[in-house]
């Protein structure tokens, strides 16, 4: 196979890590995407994932964290959330690519016949099908950052580190920028910042023949210049190329944490690129009114994946979005739901200081009951809910048990031979055997109804959402459901499928079959978590009102002053 060729003006900057995992590749590959992006380039990202599933759409939340959706229905790494929430560039199934997919594709094409008889081996057939990976993601663009999962050593990364390498050669070291991401710890009972890690992690990337052009160092604590010439001499890079990735309180300062060190014009000096000045006004802006918080809302969470807070990444993140645009600090209050599930726990207890309920997306029976708890706790006591995915199928379930008093209710995922299957299986999920990327995924659009909450808050009929089901509401029983009062408030544009449930004679009280989390932005936060925060913190705000017209001379901690609601917009460079 000839080596692929280099599209017309298009550059790549590689992010390798060493030493440990989770030191932040991710936020440090979107953080450069930022970057380069507000200096008028038109940027793109791409994760490069070892593990041999074809996607993560099988993995438990345990192991993987997250499975972030695209628009065009790919189930992706978490990452790519990242790359979304700081670049203005919507991911696609080309943004991610893994093991399994690259070893698939080179099986398919030689059982095909299409190497012609020869031995398929890694090199050249595996690296050259990274390449090609690379080079589709790179189309229309002017720079593709490409990070490389897990740390430099683990076997599984080798066939990626070495088409990288490859690469080199193949498009011109002009166009090519390798960045190290490493550790530098500080170790507390000497006192001082140990920069061995990060020497034998530079020392084992070389080892495959990839020198970096940048490094940068995660530290709890600043490099002296006297650290970053000792890393320098031994990793033979320059000493201005040596920088620090300080640990932040926000993950939205890194953008300008690494400007401050020079690194987005390091970059374009050894890229040989010319652009603009950043214009990084609207980062400041965001990251001063994040730091300008005072007033608290707090959300209870109630979940099964509750100790893991990268299971709920973009949903964290949505209302943290939520908050910037409310003016207030969101406090998370995870809730494992199998601990609701005895009648012997006081949900007033559990709940107790809680603005708001969340029940986000899941799969399987284990904790259900509890969900159903904590969503009949928030109907019942008019605290603002918000259900997502799994979390819509069970406010449903709960409706009809409670309200519509349909006995033994339930979803046929949990209970097959339910008497009242008000959740079952999507007609054409029926016949799918495989597991793997064969759910409801991607974009659709939804018709909201108006006069309804849903319609109020998006402003408009006609919306387009992310999905990642196979279940949903079973229209034999939308009669029965709607004239006990459930508003089903948006649906596909044929009428099909409901994707929208909400209650009236509530403070607020939605619920949504897709998975809104998926395009929320910290400068522009998706309209329904924005409004059920701004509802949670009118909660705070008539819960005060209460206590000082009772007389009580402590009112609730929370002092939050109305303010105009407004929205950060993002400019777009596009």
């Amino acid at each position: 196979m000839d080596s692929p060729r280099l599209p017309v003006k298009a550059k790549f900057i590689f992010v390798t890590g060493g030493v440990v995992s989770s030191l932040g590749k991710g936020l440090a590959s979107a953080s450069v995407g930022a970057l380069l992006e507000n200096r008028g380039l038109k940027v793109s990202l791409q994760k490069l994932d070892p593990y041999i599933n074809i996607d993560p759409g099988t993995m438990s939340p345990f192991q993987h964290g997250e499975v972030f959706v695209t628009q065009d229905g790919a189930e992706t790494d978490l990452d790519l959330g990242h790359y979304e929430r700081f670049v203005n560039v919507q991911m696609t199934k080309l943004n991610n690519c893994t093991t399994g997919r690259i070893y698939n594709a080179v099986i398919q094409k030689e059982r095909k016949g299409e190497y012609l008889g020869r031995t398929v081996q890694v090199i050249p057939h595996i690296t050259d099908e990274i390449k090609g990976c690379i080079m589709k993601a790179a189309q229309g663009i002017d720079l593709l950052i490409v990070e490389i999962g897990g740390t430099v050593g683990d076997i599984e990364s080798l066939p990626f580190l070495e088409a990288i390498r490859q690469f080199k050669a193949d498009v011109g070291k002009e166009n090519v920028l390798y960045i190290h991401l490493t550790l530098v710890p500080f170790i507390s009972a000497a006192e001082e910042l140990k920069t061995k890690p990060t020497q034998h992690s530079v020392q084992k990337l070389r080892e495959i023949g990839i020198q970096p052009d940048i490094l940068l160092c995660r530290t709890s604590r600043s490099l002296t210049k006297e650290i970053k010439s000792k890393i320098a001499l031994f990793c033979n890079i320059p000493v201005d190329c040596v920088m620090t990735a300080l640990d932040v309180q926000s993950i939205y300062q890194v953008p300008l944490e690494l400007h401050a060190e020079g690194l987005d014009n390091k970059i374009v000096e050894l890229l040989n690129i010319w652009t603009r000045t950043p214009d990084l006004i609207d980062w400041k802006n965001l990251v001063d009114r994040i730091g300008s918080l005072k007033d608290r809302v707090k959300i209870a969470v109630v979940g099964k994946y509750v100790n893991l807070t990268d299971a709920y990444k973009s949903l964290n993140e949505a209302l943290n979005h939520a908050g910037f645009g409310n003016q207030v600090k969101v406090d998370l209050h995870f809730i494992d739901s199998e601990n609701l599930e005895s009648d012997k726990i006081s949900l007033p207890e559990i709940f107790e200081g809680c603005a708001g309920i969340l029940v986000p997306g899941g799969f399987g029976e284990r904790g259900i009951e509890g969900k159903i708890r904590a969503i009949q706790y928030a109907r019942e006591n008019k605290i603002p809910f918000f259900g997502i995915c799994l979390g819509m199928q069970l406010a449903v379930i709960e409706f009809a048990r409670n309200v519509a008093h349909l006995k033994g209710a339930d979803s046929t995922e949990f209970h097959p031979d339910t008497p009242h299957p008000v959740i079952s299986l999507m007609e054409d999920q029926k016949a799918v055997l495989n597991k793997g990327a064969t759910m409801r995924l991607g974009a659709y659009p939804c018709v909201l109804e108006k006069g309804t909450t849903a319609f109020k808050n998006y402003g408009e009929k006609e919306i387009s959402e992310r999905h990642r089901h196979r279940y949903e509401f079973n229209n034999a029983y939308r009669d029965k459901l709607t004239q006990k009062g459930l508003v089903i408030a948006g649906l596909s544009p044929d009428g099909a499928l409901v994707e929208m449930i909400e209650l009236r004679k509530h403070p607020w009280f939605v619920a949504c079959q897709f998975h809104p989390e998926f395009k929320s932005r910290p400068m522009q936060p998706h309209p329904l978590f924005f409004h059920f925060i701004e509802a949670a913190k009118a909660q705070v705000l008539q819960k005060k009102w209460e206590a000082l017209k009772e007389g009580i001379k402590t009112p609730p901690k929370a002092e939050i002053v109305p303010e105009e609601k407004e929205i950060i917009k993002i400019k777009s460079n596009s």
